[in-house]
């Protein structure tokens, strides 16, 4: 286990619908935390290059509209192939400022988008990568359902790093996958900005007795195209995501944020000996599990639609 270093979160906008723009955006902002003295950035979800929060691509129950057709291949348009140009930019961001770098994506593969997490090293290494299990609601429109192979928990000189993305928090069988897996940096990027993400983030870091570490945008209709029709209306000073972000250790005890309505770069020091400590009287894995009476079973395989025997 590694001794105690600096982990940032980043709460700020991409530029949306222009993923270059964005990704220098990255770049920059990944330089500031690493300024801040940290090792381990985590930038929020869909932070490449949208969240397109409050569009609704022209669906409606039987009905899609050829106006909703267009947002979407502009959305797919911004969207990363995973790997590419993109990745290779964000391999070179982590590496500038040697960093552990964990950020949201829009993946596009074929004629699918997904929600999806990468990961980097601090010499540039892609690391992998997990994609959303469950979109959330209007998402499992313009989004598609990761499935599991890509569960991922890497063994790093800091700890044990994964992540879950947003909503997926609330799928106690999939926490409870991550914590067989040892996760110890709990990276949970999200979009909600509710005040009641808090007590989920604090839950977590409890249960899994792992630093939580999670990301949200604050994004303004300022941030957006001209023609960005959302229901928030086109006030430049509409806030259409608040942030939120927060850093929380294995007991609970919250570290950092959570900040709302600006941009910021939250840091904390991690101290892994807390985790030890927190599983002294509780490991859900170990010895306050009960597999004589409960056990899951989790499909790793890739699920594709065409076998080429």
């Amino acid at each position: 286990m590694s001794s105690r270093f600096t982990a940032a979160v980043v709460q700020n906008s991409p530029v949306v619908f222009e993923p270059k723009a964005t990704l220098a955006k990255v770049r920059d902002l990944t330089a500031d935390a690493a300024r801040q003295g940290a090792t381990l950035v985590v930038f929020p979800e869909a932070f490449v290059s949208a969240y397109p929060k409050g569009l609704d691509f022209g669906a409606r129950v039987g009905l899609r509209t050829p106006q909703g057709r267009d947002d979407f291949r502009k959305y797919f348009d911004s969207a990363i192939d995973v790997p590419g140009w993109a990745t290779e930019h964000l391999s070179r961001s982590a590496k500038e400022s040697a960093v552990h770098l964990v950020i949201g994506v829009i993946e596009r593969d074929i004629g699918t988008l997904y929600c999806t997490i990468l990961f980097f090293a601090p010499d540039g290494t892609f690391l992998g990568k997990h994609r959303k299990l469950m979109p959330t609601a209007m998402e499992r429109v313009i989004w598609g359902f990761g499935d599991g192979s890509t569960l991922p928990v890497f063994d790093t000189p800091l700890g044990k790093l994964g992540a879950v993305i947003c909503w997926e928090n609330y799928m106690p069988l999939l926490r409870m996958a991550m914590y067989a897996k040892g996760i110890q940096l709990y990276c949970a990027p999200t979009a909600d900005d509710r005040d009641t993400w808090m007590a989920t983030m604090q839950h977590v870091a409890l249960e899994g007795r792992c630093f939580v570490l999670t990301a949200c945008q604050h994004l303004r209709r300022a941030d957006c195209p001209a023609d960005y029709a959302a229901v928030q209306g086109n006030d430049p000073s509409t806030v259409i995501m608040r942030g939120g972000s927060a850093i929380i250790g294995p007991l609970g005890q919250v570290l950092a944020g959570p900040v709302f309505n600006e941009d910021v770069i939250l840091t904390a020091e991690i101290d892994p000996g807390e985790i030890a400590r927190g599983k002294y009287d509780f490991d859900v894995v170990g010895h306050y599990a009960r597999p004589d009476v409960f056990r899951l079973h989790v499909n790793e395989k890739a699920a594709t639609p065409v076998v080429a025997d």
